[in-house]
Formats: C-alpha cells, sequence, structure tokens
C-alpha cells in the first residue's frame, strides 16, 4: 500500500507521485525508474533528492548525464528545487565548494578517474542520480568505473528513458535482471511509464509519421547506372543505396523534405504554436553544414548549427530552446535529454537507425504543453525507419540479446563512401503517406475541409496527410528554387544561479591577476598564491561564491 506523502508547493504529474509513493515505501539502494522521453524524469529525480536532502537522508547528490551540455541542463533544473549542483566541477578538484550540495558530471569523466569520484560519493552520504544508464553498458570501461565509482553510495537512482540492450557480460551496474521463458536476461525496472500511458495522460504529444519516398538514382562501382524508389520493396543492398542518394546533400529530396518542414512550421505558427520549431538531424557534421546551407536556400531563415566540436554548443542549444529560431540543424547533441518543449516538428535525415536512437530523437519532440499540439516527424519511407515508427508507441520489453549488440550500438548504419561505393546522381522527393498508429493513410480532402487544414488538436490523420499532399507541387518549386543565400549577450551576474555566478567571478578574477601581473611583471602563479595568503581559503575551482567574491574585492583593491 502506497505511504502517505507530504504535500510539496510543486505540482507532479500522476505518474511522478505513484512512482514517489513506491520510492519511498521501499526506500530502496538502488532504483531504476523508465519513463518515456517528455514525461519528466528530471522533475522525478530532483524530488526524490530534494526530500532525502530535507530528511538529512543524504547530504550530497552527484549527477551522472551523458553529455557536457546536460550538466548544465541539470544544474539549472535543481535550482528551481534549492538544490545547487556544480555543474563545473572536473576530475582535478580535490574539493567541492562549500556552498554547494553536490555536483553533476558525465559518464565518461567517471570512467576518467572514477577513484576520485568514489572518494567524493563515500565522504558523506550520497545519493547518486545515473540519467539515460543505458549509456553505463557502452562498454566495460564505463561499466565497471561507474560500478566502482558509486558502490559506497547510500541511495542510487538510475533513469532512462528508452528501451536499452546490452552484452550480458556487459551488465549495466545497479539494474536488475531476471530470465525470462526463452532464456533470455530481461533488466526489471521498478517503475515504469511508457509512451502509450503518456499520450493517455497528455503528458506528451501525439506523433504524426510523414514518410516521404522518391526515386534514387545512383552509379555503383562498376559504372552501371542503377535507381530504384525509397518505398519499394528493395533487397537490403539497394535500399541502402536509395537511402544514401536520398541523404546526399546534392540532390532534391533533401531539399524538398526541408520545405516540408519549414512549411509546417509556418503551418502550426500561424495556428496555435507560435513558437513551433523544428530539428534536423544528420549523420556526421558533414552533411549538417551543408544541411544548414539547404535550410538557408530553401526557407530563407538561418539555422542554428549544433554540432559537438563547437565550444559554444551548449550555449547555442539554449539560446534556440529559449528564443524564436525556427530550425536547429544537429548531429547527435539534441538527440537525447536536452529538453526544448517548443520544438515539435523533426526531419530525419540522419543514416541512424538503432531503435535506442530513434526514440530518443523522436523524444525530443513529444514534450507537450498544451492539449492541441501535435509532434510531425519527417523521415525517409524506407523499410527500417517505418518499421521503428510503427512500433514507437508499443510497450517494449528491455530485453538484453547478446547476437543483437551490434544491432543496438548507436553508430550510423549507412555511410556514405563506405559499405559498397557508389556515386549518388540524384533524388527526387514526393509525400508517400502518413503513418499513424501503424496505418499508412494517403487521404484526400474537399475544397470546404481544405478551411481547417493545418489547426493543430483538430486534424484527423487523415486531415493532415491530406495537408501534407496538398502542398507538394509548392514545396517542389521552393525545392529547387536557390535564392542568395547574433553575438552572445555578455555574461551577466543578475538572476544567475550560484555556480553560474562562481563561474563568473573566477574569470573576473582571472582577468584581475592578468590584468595586475601584466603592471608589475610577476607571474600569474604568484599572484593566485598570493591572492589565497590573503583570503585563506580552497582553490577557486572548490571556493564558493563568497569567498570569491571576497577575493575579487581584495584584488580590486591592489
Amino acid at each position: 500500500m502506497p505511504v502517505a506523502l507530504e504535500v510539496d508547493a510543486r505540482p507532479l504529474r500522476r505518474w511522478q507521485i505513484d512512482a514517489l509513493a513506491d520510492y519511498e515505501a521501499r526506500q530502496p539502494a538502488n532504483y531504476l525508474a523508465t519513463a518515456t522521453p517528455g514525461a519528466g524524469k528530471t522533475t522525478f529525480a530532483l524530488t526524490v533528492a530534494e526530500r532525502l536532502l530535507r530528511r538529512r537522508i543524504i547530504r550530497r547528490v552527484i549527477v551522472v548525464a551523458p553529455t557536457d551540455h546536460l550538466r548544465t541542463q541539470w544544474a539549472k533544473a535543481a535550482g528551481e528545487f534549492g538544490i545547487v549542483l556544480d555543474p563545473n566541477v572536473g576530475n582535478d578538484n580535490n574539493r567541492l565548494r562549500a556552498d554547494a550540495d553536490g555536483y553533476v558530471t558525465t559518464y565518461a569523466q567517471v570512467a576518467a578517474h572514477p577513484m576520485r569520484h568514489y572518494g567524493r560519493a563515500s565522504a558523506v552520504s550520497t545519493l547518486v542520480i545515473l540519467d539515460e544508464i543505458h549509456h553505463a553498458g557502452d562498454g566495460h570501461t564505463w561499466g565497471e568505473a561507474i560500478s566502482e565509482a558509486f558502490d559506497p553510495a547510500t541511495r542510487r537512482l538510475a533513469l532512462t528513458g528508452t528501451p536499452f540492450r546490452t552484452n550480458p557480460q556487459e551488465r549495466i551496474p545497479f539494474v536488475a535482471y531476471e530470465t525470462n521463458g526463452d532464456g533470455e536476461l530481461e533488466s526489471q525496472a521498478d517503475f515504469s511509464y511508457g509512451y502509450a500511458d503518456a499520450l493517455g495522460d497528455s503528458v506528451v504529444r501525439p506523433v504524426y509519421f510523414a514518410a516521404y519516398s522518391g526515386v534514387s538514382r545512383w552509379m555503383d562501382s562498376a559504372g552501371q547506372m542503377l535507381s530504384a524508389n525509397l518505398s519499394e520493396p528493395l533487397t537490403k543492398a539497394m535500399e541502402e543505396a536509395a537511402w544514401r542518394t536520398a541523404l546526399d546533400p546534392e540532390g532534391d529530396w533533401v531539399r524538398h523534405v526541408i520545405a516540408a518542414v519549414d512549411d509546417r512550421i509556418t503551418h502550426l505558427r500561424a495556428n496555435g504554436v507560435p513558437d513551433a520549431g523544428g530539428l534536423l538531424l544528420a549523420s556526421d557534421q558533414e552533411a549538417a553544414r551543408a544541411y544548414a546551407k539547404i535550410v538557408k536556400k530553401v526557407t530563407g531563415h538561418t539555422p542554428v548549427v549544433i554540432l559537438s566540436d563547437d565550444p559554444k554548443a551548449s550555449k547555442k542549444i539554449t539560446a534556440f530552446a529559449e528564443g524564436d529560431a525556427r530550425i536547429a540543424v544537429c548531429v547527435r547533441m539534441v538527440s537525447e535529454g536536452v529538453d526544448i518543449p517548443r520544438v515539435c516538428v523533426l526531419g530525419f535525415l540522419t543514416s541512424y537507425r538503432t531503435p535506442l536512437f530513434f526514440a530518443q530523437a523522436v523524444g525530443r519532440v513529444v514534450r507537450a504543453r498544451a492539449r492541441h499540439e501535435a509532434a510531425t516527424v519527417f523521415l525517409p519511407a524506407v523499410r527500417p525507419l517505418l518499421t521503428l515508427a510503427a512500433e514507437l508507441e508499443e510497450q517494449r520489453t528491455h530485453v538484453l540479446r547478446s547476437a543483437q549488440v551490434a544491432d543496438e550500438r548507436e553508430q550510423p548504419d549507412i555511410e556514405l563512401g563506405k559499405a559498397g561505393s557508389i556515386t549518388a546522381i540524384g533524388a527526387e522527393a514526393e509525400f508517400a503517406h502518413l503513418l499513424h498508429s501503424g496505418r499508412a493513410i494517403t487521404a484526400t480532402l474537399s475544397a470546404d475541409e481544405e478551411d481547417f487544414l493545418g489547426i493543430p488538436g483538430l486534424l484527423t490523420p487523415e486531415q493532415t496527410a491530406a495537408l501534407l499532399a496538398s502542398r507538394e507541387e509548392e514545396l517542389r518549386r521552393r525545392a529547387r528554387q536557390q535564392s542568395a543565400e547574433a553575438d552572445d549577450d555578455p555574461d551577466s551576474v543578475d538572476s544567475v544561479q550560484s555556480w553560474e555566478q562562481a563561474q563568473l567571478i573566477r574569470r573576473h578574477i582571472n582577468v584581475l591577476v592578468s590584468a595586475h601581473a601584466a603592471a608589475s611583471g610577476r607571474s600569474h602563479a604568484d599572484l593566485h598564491a598570493e591572492l589565497r595568503r590573503a583570503v585563506p581559503g580552497p582553490s577557486s575551482a572548490s571556493a564558493s561564491v563568497e569567498l570569491l567574491e571576497r577575493r575579487r574585492a581584495h584584488l580590486q583593491q591592489m
């Protein structure tokens, strides 16, 4: 029987209340919560953390996230709960800030120095939140590091938004398994909340999959000219070659689909979703840059390009999430965990096709804000993707099959110029059908019914299919039209959280030290050492905001 919960000021969804009741009734050392992307796993985890801190069951929180950008996102979310998590702690920090409740790190950082995190997790009673826990199964190194680092923690709360599979010899730490009737290992979630449940609760948006076919033409390594329609039954080799050609930035297929994505955004903005945005997922950085140029030519709008090797990538994601830009182009930076609720259109222009990656990508556009909003995913009409789209709403068991490990790795299944040399000649796109609830829908409407097209919430799947089909000729014209082709605001310490303020003050201290060094001829190291003697305490990386402010004031008076 669920325990009676204290009433908090922050409203929770029904599933979060149920999961919290289950967690507090059991008080487990390890807990795995599976909830569909967009359902609110972060809110659930931070509610658990806040309650444990308040009752002094734990004194520290460590969050392990997949990417650097998610460190900042977690820290900001924690601040709304009154929890101070430092997202800038590195493996070289011996001490943590005195005014922080914990920190956010990444799986890669833990793998690089597990004993550093072991020391932090064992020093005081600690809750470790393992975000997207399936990343701990990416290899022996990461899994072993997570196990070694956080075995002494008081509590471990694991989260995942999608079913995951891994090699039985690389079991994910802190996850329970059972053998099913077929002799397969199944991970056992302590609480599950699937896409179908979330859709019924209006927590996520319904998804329409707009499939685009078209004829691709290419030349094989023997110089033979070949062609195929994406939506026709093909051999695997022919299907991959046709798919590869369709994704070629030089062909008309990509231009047409980008025009369709932009047109959908325009309709949504005009009919109830004024800030609607879209994501284009590319297979690699070269393709992403090429697609960005096409977006500019076809739509007249400059997209946001978000690439992992860009030091401003995190700032770009934040600016896109909070701004009004229409389209962002990326590879994998926005495929998992990143929260951009206004994004409701996805262009799946990538060769990634594992169930895990596909579900994560679609998860970026399903977060519901209002009942009338729906998400649209534009994708090639190829068998692997259509199969994944049809299965997305099904509740799937987390089955680990060693024979399928290679299929579950998040690697491109098709790479241009590899796996059989071909030369793309060209590809045209045409709307094939709308996939909704496993049905392929092609429909036409009367002139009277067209008056309702594009109004979110009032459209049936048939009407949505008709809307997309009715725009084909205009989109084809736009796709072939070759038209001619922000500085960040200065950082401010106003209304920022403590970890952000600490980062800004540290930068200012370094500027002041540099100025004094230039004026006096002394080294930076000597000045930093003198500063620590004058204002004693830990190094800047571990210093509190109050201490950093006193050091800055001291420098300003020198």
